[in-house]
């Protein structure tokens, strides 16, 4: 790298407070070998102000005599780059790792470039008039009322060997009015009205005003300017910065040494806004070659006072009201000509820039996003589990294509066993293959908002070439509240800045809100703002389907039936068995025990409960989508076999609707938890007795029912006698005879 606007641009991205001393001697050596001076790395250590010690920079630079294996600015611009920065010459824009993505300084600030920038020179004043210096200064800057800050005394120190002169307190209890009306009057000798100076150190002045009591920082009673002070260039160099950067500067003094004293307006409201726009002044000038000393940000700061002699040379006055009108023109100035937007483009192209590849088969491209929605127990964390195998393999997911690639899952709920385990397990009950793993990141008990774990995930994948970023889950790294569209909206933008930076897709899961989602769109279910619905490139939405007992003994006697046929299969007596036998879970275990011996049966029945259990636990879901790049698709139906999703492959789910929502105008029916109670238990009864009435005799017995329901016999017969479908007699229960509607005959229930 030979452009040193980078290499200072490089350095501006590292803190020297995260470096150890070795790093430290390898910044200052390879600046040294880049024909830089020690004052950029004297300004850049100041940054660290817990081990910075003046002179101890100069001592360590004269030290660096070279070497074999010199250290250069590749040095630098690794560190650099390790820290997130990128090269403004390979057209990237170098983010601060608090910046949010279309909001607040979403410009690179690089502006000026110093190598097309020719010196402007400071002429000394043609006819020297220091009262006439300081009073142009002073109406620059204050108003009558004003009580102004200035230093005359000074007192010397030895530093390095060197004897340097330092300003003392000063005075602070006079008004800019009453400075200016006895500058008047002293005839060009300013030491008559401030007292006199030292030639050899100088004088100072304070450039925001004070309260006539003290000159610290609390005792500023308006925070309107700013210094900018730059010594790493020449003086006609920093004065040419300045001006191309528009700067809103009310004052320019030479100091008489090495620098110019820019006084900036920036019009604060408060000592925590003055803050703020001083760290943005200070970014902007330091991306565009002026690194400042950072010791001069408060807003008591002396400055160098234009009127006076410093070892020979004048402290003059340049020029005052310079570059932009105010503060707010100037940022606005800075962010539209740097916004980093593209122009405006013809839509009738002839060569149309090719789409991202799909990374997800008409459901997601590569580098955008996707919000997986769901209620509690739908098993999000799996599908997301599922979905990061598939892309590592290459293999279908919920009934979807993948391509194959690198995944990062980050891990934010499970200790690192159970997520592990929980990946091993997944795996085994897809029957996946084990080629290509998964990365892991276990963040379980070091979660911290995304905005901060967005810079820190993006250095640690860089260089992985990941497909995609899973993120699980985000409640653990939400910053604000989900209810705000605005930092819903700050909150996704990190997502937006991981898919930039990584070219990647990044895909993560949310909760729903609270009641029935039935009779809401997919878009409309999760919980929050509206943004979350809206942001993502692809929204996948679950929403539980009810299973009516039919459908269940269904999936159970399904369940038994595989497991039965797996067992008969592997003893070799499948063939004896006939496939209409298991098609019921009592028909199969009769042919099972008919065919196997005692210790094959108990085998059977080992995993035909199994199978009972995990028939009985799984449940059933849909999952819509609201897509970007892509058609609506059909809605898929899945079950959740514990702890995987499998795809319905029957079609037995299509015809379920989920529950609706009752219109807003309609109450609630009363007693409605009650009503669905008993209509699950008149069920129960009707369907085990259809089941358990196999040769069509419209009898079976109470002890058949309690064996099929698992229910008490005093249950069997409360239901028996509330339902109007059954009667019972001598422990045999009957269905009774369709007479009249429904009605009785001789007061009693007929019997068929």
């Amino acid at each position: 790298m030979t452009n040193k606007t980078e290499i200072l641009s490089a350095l501006d991205a590292i803190d020297p407070a995260e470096l150890d001393y070795q790093d430290w001697l390898n910044v200052g050596m390879a600046l040294k070998m880049e024909r830089f001076t020690v004052d950029v790395w004297e300004a850049w250590s100041r940054r660290d102000p817990a081990r910075y010690h003046l002179g101890e920079c100069l001592k360590k630079w004269e030290s660096f005599q070279g070497s074999e294996h010199p250290v250069t600015a590749g040095t630098i611009v690794a560190m650099a780059r390790s820290r997130g920065w990128q090269s403004a010459v390979t057209g990237g824009r170098i983010l601060g790792w608090d910046d949010m993505i279309g909001v607040g300084e979403s410009c690179s600030g690089v502006v000026v470039d110093q190598n097309w920038v020719e010196d402007r020179e400071t002429a000394e004043p043609k006819v020297w008039d220091p009262a006439r210096q300081l009073i142009t200064y002073l109406e620059a800057l204050f108003s009558s009322e004003d009580y102004v800050g200035y230093v005359t005394r000074s007192f010397q120190k030895n530093v390095d060997g060197k004897q340097k002169y330092f300003p003392q307190k000063g005075r602070f209890d006079r008004t800019a009015g009453k400075l200016i009306e006895d500058l008047e009057k002293c005839n060009g000798d300013i030491g008559k009205v401030l007292g006199d100076y030292n030639p050899k150190a100088g004088a100072w002045i304070r450039f925001n005003p004070l309260d006539g009591k003290d000159a610290s920082d609390k005792h500023v009673t308006d925070f309107r300017f700013a210094l900018v002070e730059s010594d790493t260039l020449p003086i006609g160099k920093q004065n040419a910065i300045l001006r191309a950067l528009e700067l809103p500067i009310a004052a320019l003094v030479h100091s008489g040494g090495k620098s110019l004293h820019a006084i900036v307006r920036v019009d604060a409201v408060s000592y925590e806004d003055y803050r703020k726009k001083v760290d943005y002044l200070y970014r902007i000038c330091d991306k565009n070659g002026l690194i400042l000393d950072h010791q001069n940000r408060n807003p008591s700061r002396l400055s160098r006072m234009p009127g006076v002699i410093r070892d020979g040379e004048k402290q003059f006055l340049i020029d005052t009201n310079l570059g932009k009108a105010s503060w707010a023109e100037w940022q606005e100035w800075i962010e539209s000509i740097n916004d980093d937007l593209p122009d405006p483009e013809d839509e009738l192209l002839t060569d149309l820039p090719e789409l991202a590849p799909a990374l997800i088969e008409n459901v997601l491209r590569q580098g955008h996003k996707m919000l997986l929605a769901g209620p509690s127990k739908a098993g999000k964390s799996y599908a997301l589990i599922e979905l990061a195998v598939c892309l590592a393999e290459g293999l279908r997911w919920m009934g979807f294509q993948c391509a194959q690639g690198k995944v990062l899952y980050v891990n934010l709920e499970l200790d690192r066993a159970s997520c592990l385990h929980r990946f091993r397990d997944v795996r085994q009950a897809m029957g996946a293959p084990s080629k290509n793993s998964v990365d892991i990141w276990n963040l379980r008990g070091h979660s911290i908002p995304m905005d901060k774990l967005a810079p820190k995930l993006i250095r640690r994948a860089m260089k992985k070439n990941y497909l995609a970023v899973i993120i699980d889950p985000i409640y653990k790294v939400i910053t604000g509240d989900e209810n705000s569209a605005d930092q819903m909206a700050r909150f996704c933008n990190q997502f937006d800045k991981v898919c930039t930076e990584l070219s990647c897709a990044v895909i993560y899961c949310h909760h729903h809100s609270k009641g029935n989602q039935g009779g809401k769109r997919s878009m409309d279910r999760a919980s929050g703002s509206g943004v979350f619905a809206r942001d993502p490139d692809a929204l996948l939405d679950l929403i539980e389907l009810p299973v009516s007992e039919d459908l269940r003994k269904q999936e159970i006697n399904n369940a038994v039936g595989r497991a039965c046929r797996l067992a008969l299969l592997a003893a070799g007596k499948l063939e004896e068995v006939s496939q209409d036998a298991l098609c019921s879970e009592k028909a199969a275990l009769e042919a099972c025990r008919a065919v196997l011996d005692a210790e094959g049966f108990q085998g059977i029945q080992k995993a035909a409960e199994t199978a009972r259990r995990a028939a009985e636990g799984r449940t059933a879901w849909r999952i819509e989508g609201t897509l970007r790049e892509f058609p609506k698709f059909a809605p898929v139906n899945v079950w959740f076999d514990f702890p995987i999703h499998r795809c319905d492959e029957t079609g037995v789910l299509g015809d379920i609707d989920p529950d609706k929502e009752l219109p807003a105008w309609q109450p609630p029916k009363k007693s409605r938890g009650n009503d669905a109670r008993q209509k699950e238990t008149v069920d129960t009864l009707a369907c085990a007795f259809s089941w358990c009435d196999a040769d069509g005799s419209g009898q079976v017995s109470i002890a058949k029912l309690m064996e099929h329901t698992k229910k008490s016999r005093n249950w069997v017969k409360d239901q028996v006698d509330a339902h109007p479908d059954f009667c019972r007699k001598n422990g045999v229960v009957s269905r009774v005879s369709k007479v009249s509607n429904d009605s009785v005959t001789g007061g009693v229930k007929s019997v068929n």
